[in-house]
């Protein structure tokens, strides 16, 4: 789960973490009296979950109320559109109103889980906002240092940092503070990432977090309700909230044929097939190994939602779960959908002749194969039109 720069700059404040002074915005009615709270030289920085907001035209410097002024106006309500946020855009809801800070140099700074190392990890490097360039051109400049759970973060580490960073010494113990309620967060709260980009430091020495950015692990949102209230559901699909609800894997994604898989490993690897016979999956879709026909119908509602799919693929390997379920349930929904887009059957495993009887015998069309590759082809030319 994401949360806005103005939720994360919160649970900094609250481990110390120094950040500017700043005061959230929703209506413009309500700019002038925090433009004059907050002062000048002022920042109006868009909330949504996409960055790259400079680049966009929604992060504004004001050095004058009316600059301020004009800038709330141009960005609240704006629709930002880049690599990010994909075609469709992100509307802009809310800005924050950030105090200025003058800058003497500034710094990535972030720590996440290393998936591949399971371990924490903290990264940093020199530039700050250009640390994907940096990344991408010169990886030696970049910082990784892991954080063993039993040994913690340790003086060793923030020398490192330092060091990598060119701090003086007298910087290293407000560097020290910072890393040390990054860990801490981490772990109290179960985030997948902490990124503080760009971690400025002042003309008198001070280290402020001028960016924000947190995630979370989906599966500790049940350990922690004060986070879970953070969601913004204006952010996320709609066909993602919706799946979420009804407790389905769905992530919206940007092509033709529509997924329905159960099984992470085997919904990734319907994908490929899809990928590798010409065609773009519209969507991932895992229902899950103990699902129930209720659960199918829903998937299936919220798969017909998308306007962008051309043809369904559905592919079910009965492990736990019973085919005739799958297909007692795509029989429900389509009952009540009456669709005339092409959907592609692979039922293999439990009860598998069960289910291709209630397939047969439903009336209705389907196109059924028991071959996943012959399958996905015929399910990418039926996206086609063809």
């Amino acid at each position: 789960m994401n949360i806005h720069e103005y939720q994360a700059k919160e649970l900094f404040k609250q481990k110390g973490i120094p950040i500017p002074v700043s005061s959230l915005c929703s209506d413009l009615n309500q700019a002038p009296g925090l433009i004059d709270r907050i002062g000048l030289p002022c920042v109006i920085k868009a909330q949504v979950h996409a960055g790259g907001r400079g680049k966009a035209g929604a992060v504004k410097l004001a050095r004058t109320h009316n600059d301020a002024l004009d800038a709330v106006s141009q960005i609240l309500g704006m629709k930002m559109v880049n690599h990010q946020t994909g075609p469709d855009g992100k509307i802009v809801r809310k800005v924050l109103i950030e105090q200025g800070v003058s800058i003497k140099e500034s710094f990535y700074l972030a720590i996440l889980v290393d998936r591949g190392g399971r371990l924490p990890m903290f990264i940093a490097g020199e530039g700050g906002m250009e640390i994907e360039e940096i990344a991408a051109k010169s990886p030696e400049r970049i910082a990784r240092i892991p954080i063993h759970p039993i040994t913690g973060l340790i003086d060793a580490h923030i020398r490192r940092i330092g060091e990598h960073l060119h701090l003086n010494k007298a910087v290293l113990p407000k560097l020290k503070e910072i890393m040390h309620s990054m860990h801490t967060l981490l772990w109290e709260k179960d985030c997948s990432l902490i990124e503080i980009n760009p971690l400025i430091l002042t003309q008198t020495d001070e280290l402020i977090a001028l960016d924000a950015k947190i995630n979370f692990d989906d599966s500790g949102l049940p350990l922690h309700p004060e986070i879970a209230e953070l969601r913004d559901f204006d952010e996320e699909s709609p066909l993602e909230v919706e799946a979420s609800r009804h407790h389905l894997n769905y992530i919206k994604l940007n092509g033709a044929i529509g997924c329905m898989v159960n099984g992470a490993g085997l919904a990734m690897a319907t994908m490929d097939i899809i990928k590798h016979y010409g065609g773009d999956p519209a969507n991932f879709l895992d229902v899950g190994g103990g699902t129930s026909e209720e659960r199918v119908t829903e998937a299936f509602r919220i798969l017909l939602k998308d306007p962008e799919v051309k043809a369904v693929f559905v592919n079910i390997f009965g492990g736990i779960v019973r085919t005739d379920l799958v297909a007692a349930g795509i029989i429900s929904a389509l009952k009540t959908l009456k669709t005339t887009i092409p959907i592609v059957i692979r039922l293999v495993g439990t009860n598998q002749e069960e289910g291709r009887r209630l397939i047969e015998s439903s009336g209705l069309s389907f196109i059924a194969e028991n071959d996943l590759a012959q399958a996905a082809q015929k399910a990418v030319a039926a996206s086609k039109g063809v």
